[in-house]
This record gives C-alpha cells, sequence and structure tokens, in this order.
C-alpha cells in the first residue's frame, strides 16, 4: 500500500513536467507549427508546394500531401486546374493529387511519379519514392481484388451451372424412380 502515493507522486511529477522539455520535443501546437524547424521566423506550408523554399521543402510537401488526401473530389479538381504547367514541380504536385482520384487517375499519377522523381530535389525524392510506392501498391491491391471479383463472379456463374445440372439429374432420377415403380406394380399385378 505504501508504493501507490509513490506512483501517484511519480506521474504528477512526469505530467506536469511536459513543459520543461526542449521545444523540438514538444507536440506542435497553433501557428507556430507551420513554422520552418530551421529559420523560425520564415512560414512554411505554401499552398501549391515548390521546389523553392528548401527550408520548408519536406514540410510543405508532406502538407499538400495530407490536403490532398483529405480534400474532397472538388477540391482536388480546382487544384489540378492551378496546377497547369509542365514543370517538374508542377507535374509532382499533379502526381500527389492524382493519386488520391479516382483509379483511372492513379495510374496517370505513377506516370508522372515516375517521369519527374529524378528532377526532384536530392532531399524530397524519398518521400516522392515512398508515395510512389504506396500508390503502387494500392494499384496492386486494387488490381487484386477486381481479379478476386471475376473469379468469384465465375465461381458464382459456375455454381449456378452446377445447381441447374443437379436440379435436372434430380428430376431425372425422379422420372426414372417413377418409371422403375410403374414397371414393379404391372409385375406385381401380372
Amino acid at each position: 500500500m505504501t508504493a501507490r502515493p509513490w506512483l501517484m507522486c511519480l506521474a504528477t511529477a512526469l505530467l506536469a513536467g511536459c513543459q520543461y522539455l526542449p521545444e523540438q520535443l514538444q507536440l506542435p501546437s497553433g501557428p507556430s507549427s507551420q513554422q520552418s524547424p530551421s529559420n523560425g521566423s520564415s512560414l512554411c506550408q505554401a499552398e501549391l508546394p515548390d521546389f523553392d523554399n528548401e527550408s520548408c521543402l519536406l514540410h510543405d510537401w508532406v502538407a499538400f500531401g495530407l490536403a490532398s488526401q483529405r480534400g474532397d473530389q472538388a477540391w482536388r479538381e480546382a487544384t489540378l486546374t492551378r496546377l497547369e504547367g509542365e514543370s517538374n514541380e508542377r507535374r509532382l504536385a499533379r502526381a500527389v493529387l492524382l493519386a488520391w482520384g479516382n483509379r483511372l487517375q492513379w495510374n496517370l499519377a505513377s506516370e508522372l511519379y515516375k517521369a519527374d522523381l529524378h528532377a526532384a530535389p536530392a532531399d524530397l525524392q524519398p518521400l516522392v519514392r515512398y508515395w510512389l510506392n504506396e500508390l503502387e501498391g494500392r494499384r496492386r491491391r486494387a488490381g487484386q481484388l477486381a481479379e478476386s471479383r471475376i473469379e468469384r463472379e465465375a465461381a458464382v456463374e459456375e455454381n449456378a451451372a452446377l445447381t441447374e445440372e443437379l436440379e435436372a439429374l434430380a428430376e431425372k432420377l425422379e422420372q426414372l424412380t417413377a418409371i422403375e415403380q410403374s414397371i414393379n406394380l404391372r409385375q406385381q399385378n401380372e
């Protein structure tokens, strides 16, 4: 019973001491979470990501990736029109956006990722590679799901055909049984 007060004191001390953690270890909250870790005065999170601001590069692209994932179809379409152009950063941003669209858009996103991955800054390439691998995994799983649905439908059709054949055989068996009973009755009557 004497350990219980010590555990309570320890838990209280741990919870109360969170404000003494270094700022880098604290959870982000409020507008300061959008500041660059290397330069506290410049705000990150451009609406459309680019390759220009190295200190915000990963932050802006991750934020755009999350917005693309969370956005609805209308937001994606509006943002897609704003991402027109053939620069590598615009094409990669379109890939990020299209990766969260429908399955037809996934194919285009994959092509864009593969074509422009090499043009991304070195610090951004691992993230883009991760997104490409994640997209390819989704495409593969969607393909497997489509194949399994086709196989299931074929099995259901085959099962229905076999059921019809069994019902036809059962009907013929009943007819043969009726004929056999009729022959047996005739023989008994004779």
